[in-house]
């Protein structure tokens, strides 16, 4: 059967990178979304409301898929809610689909809150000694990932196909209108205090500052998918997967700062989040899309303040270990910083932020 893969969230910043990785090597691909953001050119974009069970039923009614991938997730008020609907997105596409739909194999991507618990609950029980590791299992907390989960190995039991779930760490990549996305909250970040005088000053804690950690590319997470959905040595296993560097973002935050012309500010021990920092970011973003012909006037739809506060403000070292997709066959590598810098070129080739 040709690889037929069906991607929910396909035009977010996971989602839009395994597409065009699955494209470029010849499946064929859909992608199930709300249908608010386009999609590739060359994905059959399918509209569902995914937290409607009905509206599943008659968007997937009659297609088959060899492959499902689950890159979204639906940001609700509390953690129950969370559970609630994100776990119903999966319990309600892979019901939809049902044994008549061919499915081969069925992955999952959630993070690594799998060891830190949920926002709501973020490192109040006993967080794992770093590196994280798949065998350290589960936090004696909510968590809509587990319920996801729950789900998908439900799924793969009574429909008889494979999964994967895949554990990135903060993700590198290109998407607009993400509700998670580093990368591009950093670019907005660093152009606003190169056009308006702020200084570029860190806005998490002092362990982030000093401590070690590491990141994932989106392509890499791309290639880790594709991978994990077509190699027998990842059946039925869960995966963390990061790009295979360390640093510390007293290191990094120069290179960022270098790479936009501006100076960092030493980190003095004060956390500065910027949700808080970001009240007048609306009408200079605006002002500065004006001035030099961006895509994106709302700097809403680009920078997700909160997330960047909350993986630049952990209290822990967050240190995540490759050994299980080293063993199994899982050798990319990418590094860290080539993955920022190659994110804000793309960034001002799509006239994103000014070149």
């Amino acid at each position: 059967m040709k690889k037929h893969a069906l991607i929910i969230g396909a035009s977010g910043i996971v989602g839009s990178n395994l597409a065009a990785q699955l494209l470029s090597d010849d499946w064929t691909v859909s992608g199930l979304s709300r249908g608010r953001t386009a999609v590739l050119p060359d994905i059959d974009a399918i509209t569902a409301d995914l937290t409607s069970r009905e509206s599943i039923d008659r968007a997937l009614n009659g297609k088959t898929f060899s492959h499902v991938f689950f890159t979204a997730w639906s940001r609700q008020a509390n953690e129950k809610d969370n559970i609630r609907v994100n776990g119903g997105m999966v319990r309600d596409v892979l019901a939809a689909l049902g044994s008549s739909a061919g499915i081969q194999h069925a992955a999952l991507v959630t993070g690594l809150k799998h060891y830190l618990g949920p926002f709501e609950a973020y490192a109040t029980g006993a967080v794992p000694i770093t590196p994280f590791r798949e065998e350290q299992g589960r936090q004696d907390v909510d968590n809509f990932y587990y319920e996801q989960e729950d789900r998908l190995f439900e799924a793969a039991q009574r429909d008889g196909f494979s999964w994967s779930v895949h554990r990135p760490h903060t993700i590198i990549g290109f998407a607009v209108g993400n509700a998670m996305n580093m990368g591009v909250t950093l670019a907005v970040y660093a152009t606003l205090c190169k056009q308006t005088g702020q200084p570029f000053v860190f806005p998490g804690s002092e362990a982030q500052w000093e401590c070690l950690t590491d990141m994932t590319d989106a392509r890499l997470l791309a290639r880790h998918l594709e991978w994990a959905a077509t190699s027998p040595d990842a059946r039925d296993q869960a995966f963390n997967v990061v790009n295979g560097d360390v640093f510390r973002w007293k290191w990094m935050w120069t290179r960022i700062a270098a790479y936009f012309g501006i100076e960092a500010v030493p980190f003095d021990g004060v956390v500065r989040p910027l949700e808080s920092r970001m009240q007048n970011a609306p009408q200079h973003w605006a002002a500065i899309a004006a001035k030099f012909g961006l895509q994106e006037s709302d700097v809403n739809r680009l920078a997700s303040w909160w997330h960047t506060d909350a993986d630049l403000g952990r209290p822990m070292e967050v240190l995540t270990d490759m050994t299980k997709s080293r063993q199994a066959g899982f050798l990319d590598y990418q590094a860290t910083p080539d993955a920022f810098f190659a994110l804000f070129d793309r960034l001002k080739a799509e006239r994103i932020i000014p070149a």
